[in-house]
């Protein structure tokens, strides 16, 4: 059963810089320089809060850089540590559907989730970098480049600005005229990822703390390992504080399954009148965080198109869908870098939901594989 914790963190200029009481930033500056993991996979902020960079690092003065969230990010967090880091001990932060994309590769043996501390982060939604810069002027008239900070928060997105002053918009409000979230983070149920060691957020936690949610043995001993190193203060969290975070929790998901229907009702016939549109530049494939084979079934020869013939793409996204369809985790990344736009995310979230309407699966979230999934495409990139 779940531990529900508030946590803060002792460091001043963690406390400062970090995000709600400055937890995360707290436990992986512990599991770092109490050596139980070789280094932190993050993201930080580049140039401005729209650039977020993933970022390894060894050394535990650069946690800092590291501290406070941005929903402008990728989540390529999974696919980073299957190409590169599969036999490194390290620490990620994960967004829930960066959970998935890894428990989804651990499945296929290209993850060793032994190696692995996993420090949750609950998730509300991202926000294209364009979209974002632009939303700023439009809806709250000032200059992007004056946003320190941005937070999604009780239906609305909050932005801090340099003077210190905050403004907000309703998401509702921001969503109708097509800016707020990436549609595939507006259909997405799963917003607090247990499947990680621990989940971190906002919801429900006291002024100056982040409510944990402890879901793991392994979380257990990271959180009291964090306490006896005097890096977190810890108290519970209160019966009526649990009750407020599940209920923003049941809120977001009903909003995701109400925006799933909307979004999804006019994909029945995206064989014949989306992918037909497809380039096959194989960049849904390659930006795919689950999708990780040594050798890529499209790619063997019995696929190539006759050089004399119409390209077809409906043998590339036919083989895809049968390959990945179970296991897509909704993080839109396909259909972000579509130069074509065809609903990618759409398509594939259409199918998955159907068959876990049909068998209970759930992509990420269930400890088995896929029932129509094939062992043959169990090898990982090294």
């Amino acid at each position: 059963m779940a531990k529900y914790l508030q946590v803060k963190a002792t460091d001043p200029e963690i406390l400062e810089r970090g995000e709600n009481g400055g937890a995360v930033t707290s436990l992986l500056k512990y599991l770092l320089e109490s050596n139980k993991v070789e280094g932190v996979l993050n993201i930080k902020k580049g140039k401005d809060v729209y650039d977020g960079i993933p970022t390894f690092t060894t050394d535990a003065n650069e946690i800092i850089d590291t501290a406070g969230s941005l929903h402008c990010a990728p989540t390529m967090i999974s696919d980073i540590i299957a190409r590169h880091l599969t036999d490194e001990k390290i620490a990620v932060t994960t967004k829930p559907c960066d959970a998935m994309a890894i428990n989804e590769i651990i499945k296929r043996s290209g993850i060793n989730r032994d190696n692995l501390y996993m420090v949750g982060l609950n998730c509300g939604g991202t926000v294209r970098p364009k979209v974002a810069e632009e939303m700023i002027k439009l809806f709250y008239e000032v200059d992007p480049q004056d946003v320190v900070s941005e937070e999604i928060s009780k239906g609305k997105f909050f932005v801090e600005l340099k003077d210190g002053t905050e403004k907000s918009v309703e998401i509702d409000d921001l969503e109708d005229e097509g800016f707020g979230r990436r549609e595939n983070c507006q259909r997405c149920a799963l917003k607090i990822p247990r499947e990680a060691d621990v989940a971190c957020g906002n919801w429900g936690s006291s002024k100056g703390y982040t409510f944990v949610e402890v879901n793991t043995p392994k979380g257990e001993e990271l959180i009291q390992g964090a306490l006896d190193g005097g890096y977190i203060e810890v108290k519970e969290a209160s019966e009526k504080q649990v009750k407020i975070r599940k209920k923003v929790e049941n809120v977001m998901i009903k909003m995701a399954k109400k925006t799933q229907k909307k979004h999804l009702k006019n994909t029945e016939d995206a064989f014949t009148n989306e992918f037909t549109k497809c380039l096959k530049c194989y960049r849904c494939r390659d930006v795919c965080p689950v999708c990780n084979c040594k050798v890529c079934s499209v790619e063997e020869r019995y696929y190539e198109d006759n050089p004399e013939a119409e390209p077809d793409p409906l043998m590339l996204h036919g083989v895809r869908l049968g390959h990945m369809a179970f296991s897509c985790v909704n993080c839109g990344q396909c259909e972000d870098v579509c130069p074509m736009e065809i609903p990618l995310a759409k398509i594939y979230q259409r199918v998955q939901l159907k068959y876990n309407d049909e068998t209970g699966y759930l992509a990420g979230q269930n400890e088995d594989k896929p029932m129509m999934y094939s062992g043959d495409k169990e090898e990982i990139v090294e």
